[in-house]
């Protein structure tokens, strides 16, 4: 099992790379995609550390439920996605890149969260025109503004958040946390490393 897995991993990695921006720029999207420009790769300070508890919350989903992270406690890994803004370029492949991988969670035992700082209309349409419905949750950190991102240390001085990744053990802690470059797509490969490590550890 532990070397079909890798091997499943490796071709979805490739998949992601290379299919996914082909995805997520098709002529029906791209032509709203709206390009900020090259903006400065960090600019908050992070307020949790690995091995701490992950602070709890509840947001809005774009499928009308609220979901809490301590709802996941003893059941799934979590993955908490926080992308800058729909509608933006990277954003806009991050997200059905994770369609292409979902076994990847569904071996490991986990569920991945996106959160952006945008309204739920917002949202509802952003994924809409992804084409394939997303598999999980997209959460809305609208109201009051930004607050899961401020209270994690990855919200930004102009109100949207850092591409932030971070991976939190069926206990609740923080085992893994990537800001990545807000202008770049996070590499999978470090997802799936952090996932087989929490799984190996069961």
């Amino acid at each position: 099992m532990k070397k079909l897995f890798k091997i499943s991993a490796v071709s979805a990695t490739f998949l992601f790379l290379f299919i996914a921006p082909v995805f997520g720029l098709s002529e029906v999207f791209k032509n709203n995609i709206y390009n900020p420009g090259n903006l400065k790769p960090v600019d908050s300070v992070l307020k949790v550390k690995v091995g701490e508890p992950a602070p709890d919350f509840t947001l809005p989903s774009i499928s009308g439920e609220k979901v809490s992270l301590s709802s996941f406690k003893g059941k799934k890994n979590v993955v908490l996605s926080f992308v800058p803004a729909a509608w933006t370029p990277v954003c806009s492949d991050q997200w059905p890149g994770y369609n292409i991988v979902k076994e990847i969670f569904d071996e490991n035992d986990a569920i991945l969260l996106g959160i952006t700082v945008d309204n739920i209309p917002t949202l509802f349409a952003w994924t809409n025109l992804m084409g394939e419905k997303l598999w999980f949750p997209v959460l809305s950190d609208f109201w009051p503004h930004g607050a899961v991102a401020s209270h994690y240390g990855v919200l930004r001085s102009e109100g949207i958040s850092e591409r932030a990744l971070f991976i939190i053990n069926k206990n609740g802690v923080i085992s893994y946390i990537k800001v990545a470059d807000i202008n770049k797509r996070p590499k999978l490969e470090s997802i799936v490393s952090e996932l087989e490590k929490l799984r190996n550890r069961e």
